[in-house]
């Protein structure tokens, strides 16, 4: 009875061991040091397709803060339109002085003397009396030219009791991108990269455009919606190409070059926004020239390693081999075998059979040690996705110059990203991501302690501060890439972003906060920030290891984590 027992329990051990060493010998991560873990075709491919594609993303994500730019306003009063007078004069006589937030008198943006101006015989010589009867805009308002032409506000009229319509725009922004990146997750996973990808470009652009052409508030806010659907899933979807495209030793290369080139398109933004102040025309020109993504369809392979966990071995086969052939190199005899008796195994199974094997989303959650993984990939990808993006929302909003202020805070994350490159190849992805994410906090909680007038303290601070976010985020794409396993992957990264998308739906109406207190969204967002790079440090290191493959591998990766794993700072080959 006891032999029977042993008998019984020992021969499925050899069967997992026969499969793991089966499921090894197709690999990629196995394969790319023989036919090249970043050799031409990778790097053509990186170069000319992936990074430009991730461009779209920083335009589309931000133009928005550029639409809804507000300019000086006061009550539009008929009778005065008429005169032969200045606007300067017509609001000196017409519009009474309020104290604003810091002490100083301003005019008031909402309300006008309440004064029968056509029963006033001569207004040149007239002297407006603070104690003459006030009334709120009745007529609408004038808007100030000299820095901006155009923005939904003035076209909108979006102030005084509409002023939080932009942030509610913003919020309907970034609904689109919480239910968006979890769709195509999905689409990604299901129907592949490839066509995923165009999807959402065609999408993005459609919003976009669309969103120039509307003439009311709430038409606007929903096309910006199906705008926001694609954001961040157009850079999320050729970062998952390039990173399964290349070995393991340049996975953090890989993923500091898309975050460069997501920065690049913030910056060209900058100038963008600084030439073009007509909302209508920002929208299109930040757009519509991506139409020309679309021949990228001639050249944009599928996954190779998506393939191979669909059972698609055919198509797999043949990327492989134009990428073994451009490197100049060949698939070895082994790998090809091996995938003929996976092609003849595949032919054997139903389709109905591979379809009720599929996991989905759920099945992340049955296991402990994949279900605590989930939850904290989450947690810090809230946390990061919220305090960068809040940041992000926030710089125009800090310094004398918002268009400098934008420039200087994307400017800062390029030397954040270098920096954040060297130290993963060498310390890895837990400790850096979760030092980055206190030092953030730390130095947003601090202007808390710096006088109002400290305006440039607070953009050093915010700048630092943006910079150690900017390497956080870098460090959670690779590193949830990294944790889910590649039957996962998308479906994965997609549910974390989707959680991480609640974030950014509340973000707006933080920084919205900043009207009337500019310290108070910072202190929020560092609190978050702190929090989530505690929870971080007990996640398992993911440096010199080899990507899960099935859903049983990333089980038992981080499986037997310890206090001694959290405290070691350097990761062991």
């Amino acid at each position: 009875m006891s032999a029977n027992t042993e008998s019984k329990v020992e021969q499925p051990s050899v069967k997992d061991d026969s499969q793991q060493k089966d499921h090894d010998e197709m690999d990629l991560d196995d394969l790319l040091p023989h036919v090249g873990e970043f050799g031409k075709y990778q790097k053509l491919l990186l170069w000319l397709v992936c990074l430009p594609a991730c461009v779209p993303c920083g335009f589309c994500a931000f133009n928005q803060l550029f639409m809804a730019d507000v300019p000086d306003h006061w009550c539009r009063v008929p009778e005065l339109m008429r005169l032969n007078i200045t606007p300067q004069f017509r609001r000196h006589i017409s519009i009474p002085l309020e104290e604003d937030s810091s002490g100083n008198e301003t005019y008031s943006s909402c309300e006008a003397y309440a004064v029968n101006w056509s029963q006033v015989a001569s207004v040149e010589d007239l002297v407006p009396d603070s104690s003459w009867p006030k009334q709120p805009c009745l007529f609408g308002w004038e808007y100030s030219k000299d820095e901006y032409q155009s923005s939904i506000v003035i076209d909108f009229d979006l102030v005084c009791e509409k002023k939080i319509y932009p942030t509610i725009g913003l919020a309907a922004l970034n609904t689109g991108g919480l239910i968006g990146v979890y769709m195509f997750g999905i689409i990604n996973d299901k129907f592949g990269r490839r066509h995923s990808f165009f999807l959402c470009l065609s999408v993005l652009i459609f919003g976009n455009v669309s969103s120039a052409l509307m003439t009311n508030f709430w038409s606007w806010a929903a096309c910006r919606f199906i705008a926001g659907l694609t954001i961040p899933a157009i850079y999320q979807i050729p970062f998952i190409i390039s990173l399964e495209l290349v070995g393991p030793n340049y996975r953090s290369f890989v993923t500091v070059m898309t975050c460069m080139f997501y920065t690049f398109g913030l910056i060209f933004l900058a100038a963008i926004t600084y030439m073009e102040r007509d909302w209508t025309q920002l929208s299109i020109v930040t757009s519509l020239p991506f139409v020309v993504y679309y021949i990228y369809w001639c050249f944009l392979p599928e996954s190779p390693r998506w393939l191979l966990a669909k059972g698609r071995l055919e198509e797999a086969s043949k990327i492989l081999e134009t990428l073994a052939r451009v490197n100049n190199k060949e698939l070895p005899n082994t790998f090809r075998q091996k995938l003929k008796q996976r092609m003849m195994l595949q032919r054997s199974r139903s389709e109905e059979m591979r379809d009720k094997k599929t996991p989905g989303l759920c099945t992340l959650c049955q296991t402990p040690n994949m279900r605590l993984k989930t939850t904290l990939i989450t947690l810090n990808w809230f946390a990061n996705e919220m305090v960068y993006v809040g940041l992000s929302y926030y710089g125009p909003a800090l310094g004398n110059d918002r268009y400098l202020s934008f420039m200087l805070s994307s400017l800062v994350e390029i030397p954040s990203y270098l920096t954040c490159w060297v130290v993963m190849d060498r310390w890895g992805r837990r400790w850096p991501l979760s030092i980055c994410m206190i030092l953030s906090g730390i130095s947003c909680v601090i202007t808390v302690l710096l006088p109002p007038d400290a305006v440039t303290l607070t953009l050093v601070l915010f700048l630092f501060s943006k910079f150690t976010i900017s390497a956080s985020f870098l460090i959670i794409y690779p590193f949830a890439g990294e944790l889910y396993p590649t039957q996962l992957r998308g479906v994965g990264i997609g549910a974390s972003a989707y959680i991480g998308g609640i974030g950014m739906i509340m973000i707006p109406f933080i920084t919205y906060l900043g009207t009337d207190n500019l310290i108070l969204p910072l202190v929020i967002m560092g609190c978050v920030s702190v929090i989530g790079g505690v929870t971080g440090l007990r996640l398992p290191e993911t440096l010199h290891h080899r990507l899960p493959q099935t859903l049983e591998e990333g089980e038992e990766f981080g499986k037997d984590w310890t206090i001694t794993d959290c405290l070691q700072c350097i990761p062991k080959k």
